[in-house]
């Protein structure tokens, strides 16, 4: 029997064989790890070039310190103890700020987004509020609020609200009207319009306002701690240049960097396992 007869009689065995589940999930893994690496190249790189331009005195050391002295210095900050406590504070700030936040852009944007009469009354003014810069409302929440934690977290609210409210608040408005055509259809109530149908159309861009929230907590922070604050990051930045310590400034924003990249990580983290195959 030739070849081709076997073949025609057993097509199983000439069809090829599909690849394992294993592998193709081997192949997946490698591709995303891959693909995360590529973002590690840059700031590496800037690293290692500002590290040897330091050792070669090029950069001088009072004003741009090497990577490993920064490091250092974080590092003995962290076995007194110091560091944990200031990092802390400023985590606790911007948690509860970010929550008071986003709990109040939800609430407004929610309304707006869906009352017409709500959004006339209502947007005109957080508009304009939104656009006033976040170290001129310093001087008003110290005044009224003096120096104590409540200044400090009203500012953080106010800087995580208007991403949430303006997220949420246009994409009420563009959700599909064959969507809300089918909720009419089905004779469902307000309250389950909401949550079977423009909840789930508007929750990407929700999650979005979020993590633009979340981005803004830790700008105002910033603010907040740089007056008037006698703990946290921006306390230490302060600290560092009152003393002309370099490392200590540097240090600071670096630690401000690590802290919002982990929460925005685990903000968007969250946002995936919501969205499901949404957010692929």
């Amino acid at each position: 029997m030739s070849t081709a007869e076997q073949n025609h009689r057993l097509p199983w065995k000439a069809a090829a064989a599909p690849a394992p589940k294993s592998r193709v999930r081997m192949k997946k893994w490698r591709f995303h790890l891959s693909d995360r690496l590529l973002g590690w190249i840059i700031p590496l790189g800037i690293l290692v070039v500002w590290e040897i331009l330091a050792r070669l005195a090029v950069l001088p050391p009072n004003w741009l310190p090497a990577p490993t002295v920064i490091a250092r210095t974080i590092y003995e900050m962290g076995a007194t103890g110091d560091l944990w406590k200031h990092v802390g504070v400023t985590i606790t700030r911007v948690a509860v700020g970010f929550l008071v936040g986003a709990t109040a852009g939800t609430l407004l944007g929610g309304l707006t987004g869906y009352f017409s009469v709500a959004r006339k009354l209502f947007d005109p003014l957080l508009q304009s509020l939104r656009s006033v810069p976040s170290i001129a409302w310093v001087p008003l929440f110290l005044l009224w609020l003096g120096i104590q934690e409540s200044s400090k977290i009203a500012l953080i609210s106010l800087g995580a609200l208007f991403p949430v409210y303006l997220n949420l608040s246009v994409a009420m408005r563009h959700v599909d009207p064959k969507l809300l055509e089918v909720g009419k259809l089905y004779r469902l109530s307000s309250f389950e319009m909401v949550r079977r149908i423009i909840f789930p159309a508007v929750l990407p861009q929700y999650i979005v306002g979020l993590r633009s929230g979340l981005g803004l907590a830790w700008m105002f922070v910033v603010a907040a701690e740089l007056l008037g604050a006698s703990s946290g990051i921006g306390y230490l930045m302060i600290d560092g240049q009152m003393t002309g310590r370099a490392a200590i400034i540097l240090g600071s924003v670096l630690l401000f960097a690590i802290c919002g990249k982990t929460t925005d990580w685990m903000m968007n983290a969250a946002g995936t396992r919501l969205l499901g195959h949404r957010a692929r």
